[in-house]
């Protein structure tokens, strides 16, 4: 206990609201403090030992050396602190993110070691028990937009005292570090149609007001339904008219065609994917009385299909917000990779205090993709041939995902695959931050998610007809935005905002480039030569770097130009100068780095001043 008064002092001082974490936790365990071979302390918890009774100090020096040299620490399990301590001497300024089950087990530590040192001089984010999404709040503070894979170091020991809360926890690392991963692919895949495709798309940001216009546009005790596209949608199939009555109704792109073959004019439906396969979800369904929710990047069709009318959501690419904050905020909504979930989110903007969901399976039930006639079956069975059936494109789909079987919500067991498991933990995290709004699903076919209650159609179909009263908000919500947004002195001024911004943005892309363009070449001459230059010359080359790096940070289009960038460790496992070269070896990444840079703005701009059709 002579510790704890001073390290109590940095905890109350340093991480607000820890210490009384921590002082309420009761720990259920038979906790030891033992006095170790080499003088330092040692813990035992249920008779086993937590660190190494012999040397603590040279165990945790030992883990230490396993951690990457870059990114984040996870240490699961604090203990009295010693792997912690090591890591954070190994990492440097690298952020520590201690994860520890039991508080009280942390407030053992800081009454049996001097900590202060620990505490005071590296960067560390505690996550104590309670909820295991802590950890994803934690890496997210961590990699502040930067992808930054985390290291982890486990004390076995501990973990296994709390089997269930650690392996959460490395749930959603695991989810974490494959979310990266898949952003990283996907901007590989479509980052130049993205861009392609808000070029062309521009000036709809000018001209189509955003969804924050229909914040709060409904009474909480509306309730809305959202049709996702799984297989379990078919079974809602014959309550859709009577839901229609009771709900707004909102689509996702997948879903519109069933529900309008239905004989169901969702209110709304949602778009935001960019690519063109996905826009023939739209094909032969005209939807005159159903309103567009769409992010600006989505493939440019889209925005001309017949429907009543169009809200756009801000941007999720620099490009798109870029003009966005120089005209009209068009109001952000969640992005978790499927459109469900932005489609999830939509319906929480509109103020509703119950969403029902049918079709967010997040699986393959029974070994099933989709509801019955959706546009990918569709598509399967005009192509099938007699060497390539339907069956084989199934069984393609399941495989290429690298399925594993969940829990489901129903209690079985369930197919699932990497991209519907990253989906589902968007879901719980979302859920949990909204605790006003309830979410229910028509059916437990799908997998389960924390905070996500399964509820019968019948249930839903026990709300009041309030059909009336829905139409009446979304007139009168409609009419507000067109007295506004439509305003002919508003318009004119978006109108110059607009062009204003254009020139701006040409003119920042085409500096930049020639900055990029003569950095990389300076670079790039001198590490070819395989020459070391002269103090002077050193000094004068450096110089002129830094004062390149300083204007490209500076840069108001830095964002937009830097979006097709290349990862880092992607241009140094290129690299042609070895280790024993650090001069050569800097210069030489530089010039990848700038020429990388220069290409990614001389592409958008050629997009920007190319033809818009």
């Amino acid at each position: 206990m002579k510790y704890w008064e001073t390290n109590r002092a940095i905890i109350q001082d340093k991480f607000p609201g820890l210490l009384e974490q921590i002082a309420v936790d009761e720990v259920p365990y038979d906790i030891q403090v033992e006095a170790g071979a080499s003088g330092a302390p040692g813990l035992a918890v249920n008779g086993l030992h937590v660190h190494s009774l012999r040397d603590p100090i040279r165990e945790a020096r030992r883990l230490a050396e396993t951690i990457a040299e870059a990114g984040p620490v996870v240490v699961l399990g604090f203990g009295l602190g010693y792997t912690a301590e090591a890591a954070a001497e190994k990492a440097g300024n690298r952020p520590i993110i201690i994860a520890e089950a039991r508080g009280g087990l942390l407030k053992k530590a800081l009454e049996t070691r001097d900590l202060r040192s620990f505490l005071l001089e590296h960067q560390l984010i505690f996550v104590i028990g309670g909820p295991a999404d802590g950890i994803i709040e934690a890496l997210q503070f961590c990699s502040q937009g930067k992808a930054a894979v985390p290291s982890l170091i486990r004390n076995r020991t501990l973990m296994k005292l709390d089997e269930d809360w650690y392996s959460q926890v490395e749930r959603r690392i695991a989810l974490w570090i494959s979310k990266d991963d898949v952003n990283m692919a996907t901007l590989r895949r479509f980052g130049k149609r993205w861009v392609r495709n808000l070029a062309r798309n521009l000036t709809v940001i000018r001209d189509i007001p955003g969804v924050e216009r229909l914040k709060g546009i409904l009474p909480s005790a509306l309730p809305v339904f959202l049709a996702a596209a799984g297989p379990s949608l078919d079974e809602s199939i014959p309550y859709l008219p009577e839901i229609r009555k009771r709900c707004v109704i909102v689509a996702v792109d997948t879903s519109l065609r069933l529900l309008l073959r239905a004989g169901i004019d969702p209110d709304f439906a949602v778009v935001v994917d960019p690519q063109y396969w996905n826009s023939r979800h739209l094909d032969q369904a005209p939807a005159p009385r159903t309103c567009l929710i769409a992010e600006s990047a989505v493939y440019p069709p889209v925005l001309k299909h017949p429907f009543e009318r169009i809200f756009l959501c801000s941007s999720l690419f620099p490009l798109g917000r870029f003009i966005e904050d120089r005209l009209d905020f068009k109001g952000r909504l969640g992005a978790g990779g499927s459109v469900a979930t932005t489609a999830w989110d939509f319906a929480r903007v509109l103020g509703t205090s119950a969403v029902w969901i049918a079709g967010l399976d997040l699986a393959y039930p029974d070994l099933k993709t989709h509801f019955k006639g959706a546009r990918f079956e569709d598509r399967a069975l005009a192509e099938s041939t007699r060497l390539n059936p339907l069956e084989t494109r199934s069984v393609r789909a399941l495989r290429d995902g690298c399925p594993f079987p969940a829990v489901s919500a129903a209690g079985g067991a369930v197919l699932t695959d990497r991209r519907l498991s990253l989906y589902a933990a968007w879901f719980e995290n979302r859920i949990q931050t909204a605790p006003g709004l309830r979410t229910f699903r028509l059916s437990g076919e799908g997998i389960a998610i924390p905070g996500l209650a399964t509820a019968s159609p019948e249930e839903l179909l026990g709300y009041p007809l309030r059909r009336d009263e829905i139409n009446r908000c979304l007139r009168e919500a409609f009419a507000r935005t067109d007295a506004d947004f439509g305003d002919p002195d508003r318009t004119a001024l978006r109108n110059r905002q607009y062009q204003s911004a254009l020139i701006e943005l040409l003119a920042g892309l085409n500096q930049l480039k020639i900055w990029s363009d003569e950095a990389a070449r300076t670079a790039g001459r001198v590490y070819r030569q395989k020459r070391l230059p002269s103090p002077q010359d050193h000094d004068r080359i450096l110089k002129k770097l830094a004062e390149t790096d300083k204007r490209i940070r500076e840069s108001a289009v830095k964002d937009v130009a830097g979006f097709l960038f290349p990862p880092v460790e992607e241009l140094e496992s290129a690299l042609e100068c070895t280790e024993r070269e650090p001069f050569f070896r800097y210069l030489e990444l530089s010039a990848k780095l700038y020429q990388s840079l220069a290409e990614s703005a001389g592409y958008t701009l050629e997009v920007l001043k190319g033809p818009k059709i």
